[in-house]
């Protein structure tokens, strides 16, 4: 190459790299240009509903419009889910949900009129954090070990609660069964109030909950920790042992994020995702979060909560057809 030709080669890079960012600066960045409907497969007040308006008041601040929760529960999240879905593409529209709704009702229901994988864009996880598993006080087991070796000596003697059929902890005990040959009955409850006064009572002996609930019948000894799901100890119970410390590595876990419908603007979609984790950042927020026992999750892009999305489904699909649970046909 001569010494004229490089330099016009240059000449033109430089011009190309000055159009281009002309163009970006020409760009002015998303915001919303109405109020932004947050749908919540939750009632007022439930651990979903709660997280949804502390992120929504403060993604309302940041975009200067009101974000409005509309709580929708019912249908293992579905009547929430099909309100996004089938809402306008632009941005206005958003679903907050956990993976109990999404990826845990699609490994159990067959008829949703929507593919969560599909229908649904991922822009941002917002919580994470595992389950309790807990026992009676006069139940004979101080660790998952002990539990494992006690019911497996006393087949069908013993039943365990949770929130219900196809919940997290329903599932868990499912492949915990499947992996170590215990024979233990599925009780579902309703309400986790009720799970925790039977578990202090001792009319029931085992139970699965969420990571809240329990905290006050656990610091007052009503009733025994026995370990939690996911890698990691929660933040307002670091002696009660995960269950892969006690031999029985289960790293899925629970979590809360934010999705948009299908068809949302890859533009809108990352300023969604980078707003909202500068919100789960600030240090109020974090506290706000870990008061019920759970953290935030390292902040990701929307690309690493979709296969976190993708990956959580195939392990509960795997979980629920070893198990041969359905909630319908």
């Amino acid at each position: 190459m001569n010494r004229r030709s490089a330099i016009q080669r240059a000449a033109a890079t430089v011009v190309a790299f000055s159009t281009a960012d002309a163009v970006f600066a020409q760009q002015e960045p998303w915001r919303p240009s109405r109020p932004i409907t947050m749908f919540v497969p939750g009632a007022p007040g439930s651990g979903v509903d709660i997280l949804a308006r502390e992120l929504g008041d403060r993604l309302g601040a940041v975009l200067k419009q009101q974000v409005i929760v509309e709580n929708k529960p019912g249908g293992s999240g579905a009547i929430a889910t099909k309100a996004a879905v089938r809402a306008p593409a632009d941005g206005q529209a958003l679903l907050y949900t956990n993976a109990g709704n999404t990826v845990m009702a699609a490994s159990l229901v067959k008829t949703l009129p929507y593919d969560v994988l599909h229908d649904l864009v991922p822009v941002a996880q917002t919580v994470s954090g595992g389950i309790f598993l807990l026992s009676s006080n006069d139940f004979p087991a101080k660790n998952l070990t002990e539990l494992v070796r006690h019911v497996k000596a006393n087949p069908g003697k013993f039943s365990y609660g949770t929130s219900g059929i196809g919940s997290v902890g329903h599932l868990t005990m499912e492949w915990l069964k499947r992996k170590t040959g215990m024979d233990i009955a599925h009780v579902p409850y309703r309400q986790a109030p009720q799970l925790l006064t039977e578990l202090a009572a001792g009319t029931l002996k085992l139970g699965w909950i969420d990571p809240a609930a329990p905290l006050a019948f656990i610091e007052t000894h009503k009733v025994r920790p026995i370990a939690v799901t996911g890698a990691t100890r929660l933040p307002h119970s670091p002696s009660v042992p995960t269950m892969g410390e006690q031999g029985y590595p289960f790293e899925t876990v629970g979590w809360f994020g934010v999705f948009a419908p299908k068809g949302t603007p890859a533009q809108i979609v990352q300023t969604l995702a980078g707003e909202i984790n500068r919100i789960q950042a600030q240090p109020d927020m974090v506290a706000r979060i870990t008061s019920l026992n759970v953290s935030p999750p390292t902040v990701n892009t929307p690309e690493q909560f979709g296969r976190v999305v993708t990956a959580d489904f195939q392990t509960w699909k795997r979980i629920v057809a070893d198990a041969g649970i359905r909630l319908d046909n």
